[in-house]
C-alpha cells in the first residue's frame, strides 16, 4: 500500500510541478469532474469512518479520541454535517442526528473550553434542518452562562502544564475553529446579537495575540513566539494554522450579513489565502511545518482545511484567479490519492500540537473532518 502511494504521489508531483503557468481558467469539464469525484470521495470516506467508530485502535489510541462530544469526533461531525449538506444524502443526515440523540444534544464536560463547544457546530446544523429547540438548549444554557460571567484569563501559555489557565479563553490556534462558530452559529438560530459579538471580541484578541504580522501566520500558542527550528526559522504548524482558516470560513457562513467584523474577516482570509498558497508544495500538500518545505511526507489534516477554505473562496467570490483555482486543484488532488481502496484516509498527523512525523496509514477522525469539509466545497465547483 505504501509503495504504491509513493508512486501515486510522485506521478502527481511531476503532473503539477511542469503546469505552474495556468490557464486563466480551469475548462468546465474539469471542474465538473473534479466536483463529481469530491462527492465520490466524499461519501466513500464517511462510510470507512462511520463503519469505524466502535473501536480506535487505528488512530494510536489517543484517550482524546472515543470521547463522543469532544474536539476529535467533533470536527468529525462539523465535516460530516458540511458534506451531507451538500451530498443531499439523507443516511449522513440521519447519522449525525443520530449522534446529537445519542448525547442529548449535550457539550463536552469543560464548562468554558472550546474543545469542549465545537461539537455545538454540529447541533446547530441539525437545528437549522429540524427547528427542535431542545437540539441547541445546551449550547444556549452553556453559553448564557459564559455571557453572565465572562473568564478574564491571561493568554500566555505556560509551558510544562497539562491544564492551562488559559484555555477558558481562545489562547492557542486551534480554538479558533472550536469555539467562534459556535457563538455566531448561536446568534443565527436565536436571532441574539449577544452571542456573535462575544464571539467576535474573543476571535480578535486571540488573533491579535497568535498571528505573526510579518509572516500573515498563527503561531499555535505563545511558547512558539520565540522558538525556532534547527535551521533558524519560526515554526508555524500546518494543521494550526488550518484550524484557524477554516474556523475563518465557519464563522462567514454564519455570521449576519451586515455585521460590522465580517469586511475584517473577509480581509484577514484574503491574507491568509494569499500567504498559504505560496507555501503549498509541488506534490500539492503543504507540509507540516509551513515554513520547512523539505523532506516533508504527506499531510492531509492541514491539507483539507486549506483545500476547504480555497474552494470556498472561489465558490462566494472572495477569491479570484487561477492561482487560487490553481492551488485548490492541487491540493484536491493531492488529498485524493491519500485516500485508501476501501476509504480509509491516510497521512494524517496524530494528536498534537506542533509539526510531526506522518506515516501513509495514519488517519484521525478530524481529518477524515477536515477532508469532508474540502470534499463539500470542492463538491460545488
Amino acid at each position: 500500500m505504501r509503495a504504491s502511494l509513493i508512486i501515486a504521489l510522485s506521478a502527481l508531483a511531476l503532473t503539477f510541478g511542469t503546469a505552474t503557468a495556468a490557464p486563466a481558467e480551469r475548462p468546465a469539464a474539469a471542474r465538473t469532474a473534479t466536483a463529481a469525484q469530491a462527492l465520490t470521495l466524499g461519501r466513500q470516506v464517511a462510510a470507512w469512518q462511520l463503519s469505524h467508530m466502535d473501536k480506535f485502535d487505528y488512530t494510536h489510541g489517543h484517550r482524546a479520541t472515543p470521547d463522543p462530544r469532544g474536539w476529535v469526533q467533533g470536527a468529525l461531525f462539523v465535516g460530516l454535517a458540511a458534506f451531507a449538506e451538500r451530498a443531499g444524502d439523507p443516511a449522513l443526515v440521519q447519522a449525525v442526528r443520530d449522534h446529537g440523540v445519542q448525547q442529548d444534544w449535550n457539550l463536552g464536560r469543560r464548562p468554558l473550553h472550546a474543545d469542549d463547544h465545537v461539537i455545538g457546530q454540529a447541533w446547530l446544523w441539525t437545528y437549522a434542518r429540524d427547528h427542535d429547540p431542545a437540539q441547541i438548549a445546551p449550547l444556549k444554557a452553556r453559553f448564557d452562562a459564559i455571557l453572565a460571567d465572562p473568564p478574564k484569563a491571561d493568554l500566555t501559555f505556560i509551558d510544562g502544564t497539562e491544564d492551562q489557565p488559559c484555555q477558558v479563553r481562545w489562547c492557542w490556534s486551534d480554538a479558533l475553529f472550536m469555539g467562534p462558530a459556535a457563538w455566531t452559529g448561536l446568534t443565527q438560530a436565536a436571532g441574539d446579537p449577544r452571542y456573535a459579538a462575544y464571539g467576535d471580541k474573543e476571535f480578535w484578541a486571540a488573533t491579535d495575540w497568535l498571528l505573526d504580522k510579518q509572516e500573515g501566520l498563527y503561531y499555535r500558542d505563545s511558547r512558539y513566539f520565540d522558538r525556532r527550528d534547527d535551521k533558524g526559522r519560526k515554526i508555524f504548524w500546518s494543521r494550526g494554522n488550518g484550524w484557524v482558516y477554516a474556523g475563518i470560513v465557519d464563522i462567514l457562513k454564519t455570521l449576519p450579513a451586515d455585521h460590522p467584523s465580517r469586511s475584517r474577516y473577509e480581509a484577514l482570509f484574503r491574507r491568509m489565502s494569499d500567504r498559504l498558497i505560496t507555501l503549498q508544495k509541488p506534490d500539492g500538500y503543504w507540509p507540516p511545518s509551513l515554513l520547512a518545505p523539505e523532506n516533508t511526507p504527506p499531510e492531509t489534516s492541514g491539507t483539507g482545511f486549506f483545500v476547504y477554505g480555497l474552494a470556498y473562496g472561489l465558490n462566494h467570490g472572495l477569491l479570484k484567479g487561477p492561482k487560487y483555482e490553481t492551488a485548490m486543484a492541487k491540493g484536491w488532488s493531492a488529498l485524493a490519492v491519500a485516500v485508501q481502496p476501501d476509504g480509509k484516509l491516510g497521512w494524517v498527523q496524530q494528536i498534537g500540537y506542533a509539526p510531526d512525523h506522518v506515516e501513509a496509514d495514519d488517519t484521525q477522525l478530524y481529518g477524515v473532518g477536515a477532508f469532508l469539509l474540502a470534499a463539500s466545497e470542492v463538491g460545488r465547483r
